[in-house]
């Protein structure tokens, strides 16, 4: 593979500050060094969590538990994204029936307000 000598060195820094610019070429490079820290950072923690369960599975393979040890209790399951907005929205389409129809509301023997009281004798 050729290398690149110091005239196409020259000539793609002329195209990239014709491209984007003197001003945004700066605030470019930035973004792509952030960028760069950011995927490095992300795979490394992604090839230690691989090792960390290549770890765990080994041990777990090669010292068997007994049968009759108790289990750990898990801690409660939060429910996912999804599953909340769908209980939300059945609560909201509840509520949106039971304002639709006032009469099949039930009663809850709460005191009318003078407007009602007023609204009532009309």
């Amino acid at each position: 593979m050729p290398t690149l000598g110091p005239m196409e060195w020259i000539l793609i820094l002329l195209v990239l500050v014709l491209l984007f610019g003197a001003k945004k070429l700066p605030d470019t490079a930035k973004a792509l060094g952030q960028s760069l820290r950011l995927f490095k950072k992300e795979t490394t923690k992604l090839h230690e969590e691989d090792e960390a369960r290549a770890a765990q599975s080994a041990t777990t393979t090669a010292t068997p538990q007994p049968a009759a040890a108790p289990q750990q209790s898990l801690p409660p399951v939060t429910p996912s994204v999804e599953d909340r907005l769908r209980l939300l929205e059945e609560e909201n389409a509840k509520l949106r029936a039971t304002q639709a129809h006032p009469t099949d509301a039930p009663v809850t023997g709460a005191p009318l307000s003078q407007a009602q009281k007023d609204q009532g004798s009309l």
